[in-house]
């Protein structure tokens, strides 16, 4: 490819610098509005955005995959996190604890030799995502975004048996603004698989209806702040509190529907 030369280089080795693996694609408007809790908004497309990414945090590599559906919070546009699928155990309840970042365990297999892009994401012996493409082309893109993802902080009361509607912290939205350019973008000829998963129960619950892009991007940094966006009705919340693991896909005490 001509601009090969323009890609960012880094140290043999060097864990930083991975580009990020992303696709979007549409799904059907009530899958979104089902997973949504009350207070926050269906987007105006019902779009599902996943990233497999590499990243040192803080200073060793965490493999994660991100799944988001688009989502509004009080008028601001944004990204409702559904869940962080990471392989690295350190990083997930500290984060959960502080921003109520919904990370939880996950083998991430993800890689590119050549122009061929592999990535695999297996939690409890389901592998529910899978990719095999080829880079195709350098997108010139010089644009700076801002990207608004929603997570939800919150805590049940302790010692509330059988489990209630009584909190030590009620609902909370979690507002992570983040601003990007771009240093370099690819794009890929290849379809993202989705595989049925009691755990990840992304095939069932988002189905995809379109692949909208696939692409490599490695953004610049330019700016994150993470702050209290604002509270949600601690009743309407309730259906929402029964989660899989760290994520925030509908479960039963920390597992799979029992229905599933």
């Amino acid at each position: 490819m001509s601009n090969v030369a323009q890609a960012p280089q880094t140290n043999p080795g060097e864990i930083i610098g991975w580009p990020m693996l992303q696709f979007v694609y549409r799904t059907d408007p009530d899958k979104i509005a089902a997973l949504l809790p009350p207070g926050l908004d269906s987007g105006a497309e019902p779009r599902v955005n996943v990233t497999v990414y590499n990243y040192p945090v803080p200073d060793e590599p965490e493999l994660g995959v991100l799944i988001t559906i688009d989502a509004d919070f009080e008028g601001v546009a944004g990204q409702y996190a559904l869940g962080y699928g990471i392989n690295q155990e350190a990083a997930i309840f500290n984060s959960q604890q502080m921003n109520g970042q919904p990370k939880y365990p996950c083998d991430i297999q993800y890689y590119r030799f050549g122009n061929k892009v592999t990535a695999k994401c297996t939690h409890q012996g389901y592998t529910f995502l899978e990719f095999k493409g080829d880079v195709t082309g350098v997108v010139s893109e010089e644009d700076t975004r801002e990207v608004n993802e929603w997570w939800i902080k919150v805590s049940r009361a302790v010692g509330v048996m059988p489990i209630g509607d009584e909190y030590d912290f009620p609902p909370s939205v979690v507002r992570v603004k983040s601003t990007y350019g771009t240093e370099h973008k690819e794009t890929l000829d290849g379809t993202l698989q989705l595989l049925p998963s009691p755990w990840d129960p992304v095939a069932e619950l988002l189905p995809m209806r379109e692949q909208l892009s696939a692409h490599l991007w490695s953004p610049t940094f330019l700016g994150r702040e993470i702050f209290h966006a604002g509270k949600l009705d601690p009743v309407a919340f309730l259906p929402h509190l029964d989660v899989i693991s760290g994520s925030r896909w509908p479960g039963t005490f920390g597992g799979p529907k029992r229905d599933l």
